[in-house]
C-alpha cells in the first residue's frame, strides 16, 4: 500500500465544466470528515464537492478498512465511486479525495461524468508524492569480512531489499529493510551463500515506509 507524503491537488476542464482535486493524508474518518468539510467550505459557491477516502484498518485486531464515498448531489454512482476506484487502483491508503465541480452549462452524461471526476483524481495524482507503506522486518546481517563483497553483490541485486545502515565491526552488519514474504529466501540464501556463516536477526515484524521511487 501507498500514502501520500504531502497534499496535492489537480485541475481539469471538460466541456466548459471544472473539476478540482485535492488529495489530503488522513490517519482516521474525523480527519477525512473534516478536510470535506473545509473544502465544500472553500468552495461554497460550487454545484457540487464529491469525495472518497480509505482509511486503514488494523487486521491484528480485527478492524476493518473505512471505505466511503459520496456523489454529493451527481447522479448516483458517477463521482465518489469513480473517485475511489482511482485510489485503490493506485494502492492508496489513509487518504480522502475532494473534487469540486464547477458546472459549465453542457450537461456530460454518467459516461462523461465518470471520465471527468477520474481524470481530476488522477490530475492531482500526477503532482503527489507517495510513500510504499510495506509490513516486513528491519533485519540485521551479520557477515564475516571475507564474505562482504558477496553480500554486497546480493543485495544490490534484490532491489525489494532497502539497506538502511551499515556498521563495521568485529564483522560487518547490515541493517535492511525486508519485506515479509522475502525473509525465507532472504536467510534461506544467506545459509548457503556462507555454510551457515552469516546470521539474520529479523527482530519484530512491524510496517516501514520507503519512498515509491526509490527504484
Amino acid at each position: 500500500m501507498k500514502v501520500l507524503l504531502h497534499p496535492a491537488s489537480g485541475e481539469i476542464t471538460e466541456k466548459k465544466s471544472t473539476f478540482i482535486c485535492y488529495l489530503q493524508p488522513v490517519s482516521n474518518e474525523e480527519e477525512a470528515q473534516n478536510f470535506i468539510k473545509e473544502i465544500k467550505k472553500k468552495h461554497y459557491d460550487a454545484r457540487h464537492n464529491c469525495s472518497a477516502y480509505i482509511i486503514s484498518g488494523e487486521p491484528e485486531s480485527g478492524t476493518p478498512d473505512i471505505v466511503r464515498s459520496s456523489d454529493d448531489g451527481e447522479p448516483g454512482g458517477t463521482a465518489g465511486r469513480p473517485m475511489l476506484e482511482v485510489l485503490q487502483h493506485e494502492d492508496l491508503t489513509n487518504v480522502c479525495a475532494v473534487v469540486t465541480r464547477y458546472f459549465g452549462g453542457v450537461l456530460l452524461g454518467t459516461g462523461g461524468l465518470v471520465r471527468a471526476y477520474q481524470g481530476a483524481v488522477k490530475a492531482a495524482l500526477e503532482s503527489a508524492e507517495t510513500l510504499s507503506r510495506i509490513e516486513g522486518y528491519k533485519a540485521e546481517i551479520k557477515v564475516p569480512y571475507d564474505l562482504l563483497g558477496k553480500v554486497e553483490y546480493y543485495l544490490n541485486e534484490h532491489k525489494e531489499l532497502h539497506r538502511e545502515d551499515t556498521a563495521y565491526n568485529e564483522d560487518v552488519v547490515f541493517t535492511v529493510l525486508v519485506p515479509e514474504p522475502q525473509l525465507g529466501p532472504l536467510t534461506r540464501d544467506m545459509t548457503e551463500l556462507s555454510s551457515g556463516k552469516i546470521k539474520v536477526d529479523p527482530g519484530e515484524l512491524t510496517t516501514y515506509t520507503i519512498d515509491s521511487n526509490t527504484p
